[in-house]
């Protein structure tokens, strides 16, 4: 499970419709756990993949840089996110190919719709598994 506090649910889609029609992207901070994990950290990142409306990268210095700031903040990285501006609402073969953190969490936004979907996937260093995803109300602990 993947609990999400709501200003990062809101940050994450906020930034997806900002970056439209190109794939966002960035690093999720918080506490990591085997079976339950919590974000309250969403630190934005360039894409600079060479087509960023249908893929995503993450400069790695600036990736590196934002886990450092996230440990260095006493929390853990949790995982990545990228946005499908106009789906799939799940981890496409090249988001697979692509996956080489074995047990962080890979959030999916999607803006196809008329609501926004956020969904999460852990990768077992094979495959993605789908992880329920718990919004936090702003009065939730951390």
């Amino acid at each position: 499970m993947l609990e999400l506090s709501r200003s990062v649910y809101d940050e994450l889609i906020a930034h997806a419709r900002e970056r439209a029609p190109e794939e966002c992207c960035g690093v999720l901070g918080g506490r990591q756990g085997a079976d339950r994990s919590r974000a309250d950290r969403h630190r934005r990142a360039s894409n600079i993949a060479s087509d960023p409306e249908t893929a995503y990268e993450l400069d790695p210095e600036e990736q590196l840089a934002h886990m450092q700031a996230i440990e260095d903040a006493g929390q853990d990285v949790v995982g990545f996110v990228h946005s499908h501006p106009a789906g799939p609402p799940r981890p496409s073969r090249t988001d697979e190919r692509q996956a080489t953190w074995t047990g962080y969490s890979y959030v999916i936004v999607v803006l196809d719709g008329a609501e926004p979907f956020v969904g999460s996937w852990r990768w077992t260093g094979e495959r993605f598994q789908q992880e329920t995803v718990a919004i936090q109300s702003a009065e939730s602990p951390t």
